[in-house]
């Protein structure tokens, strides 16, 4: 199925949106890296698009002492596919999650 059509007023709109929207996520994981936000503090916060929308495995390896292997371990433990966002974890799910970052 191919694209819609767009104007090239809405590609730019678009465009800007989702430049806006990378770079809050960036800020973001700049706070959790650098410990000025918990873990449970965004997390309580999915209902935000801006942190819903971002993955699990990408918040989990933002915290301090999380790198590539240690998130792996973590979401395989906790039953989370890699490519899972954090608005689509279950009430179960997001409360391991929890548990095992606090």
């Amino acid at each position: 199925m191919p694209a819609p059509t767009m104007t090239p007023e809405q590609r730019a709109a678009a465009l800007e949106k989702a430049r806006i929207v990378r770079a809050e996520r960036s800020e973001l994981t700049q706070k959790l890296s650098m410990g000025l936000l918990t873990p449970a503090e965004v997390l309580d916060q999915t209902d935000n698009p801006v942190i819903g929308r971002m993955k699990v495995k990408a918040f989990v390896n933002a915290l301090p002492g999380f790198g590539k292997v240690k998130t792996e371990k973590l979401m395989e433990e906790l039953g989370i596919p890699a490519e899972r966002r954090l608005q689509g974890l279950g009430s179960n799910q997001m409360q391991a999650l929890k548990d095992a970052l606090a």
